[in-house]
């Protein structure tokens, strides 16, 4: 059963998270400036209201999960370096305490 949950990703990559971020806010935008006009068209706050709200439920199920054009470019990262055999496998910082003294 949790090898299920291991197989979804659940990660974004920076542009994805940008991406995800001007949808969000030009949705909110979009469905804000709506509301307004259609509530003083009509005169009632409440259906300004409603439209925000579907507007920020429509972009929450746009930009919260991690869909596939989040995941377009993800980073690579470099290989770990081998770990230093010999005298030297002491902390960087003890190192540089050590020539300051000598």
């Amino acid at each position: 059963m949790l090898s299920i949950f291991k197989s979804v990703p659940t990660h974004m990559d920076y542009k994805g998270q940008k991406l995800a971020e001007q949808i969000f806010q030009g949705i909110i935008l979009v469905s804000a400036v709506i509301g307004f006009v259609y509530g003083l068209i009509i005169q009632h706050f409440g259906w300004t209201v409603y439209i925000v709200l579907a507007g920020f439920t429509m972009s929450c199920l746009l930009t919260l999960p991690p869909w596939p054009m989040y995941r377009r470019h993800p980073l690579y990262w470099q290989p770990a370096i081998a770990e230093p055999s010999g005298e030297n496998r002491e902390k960087p910082q003890e190192n540089l305490k050590k020539k300051k003294h000598k």
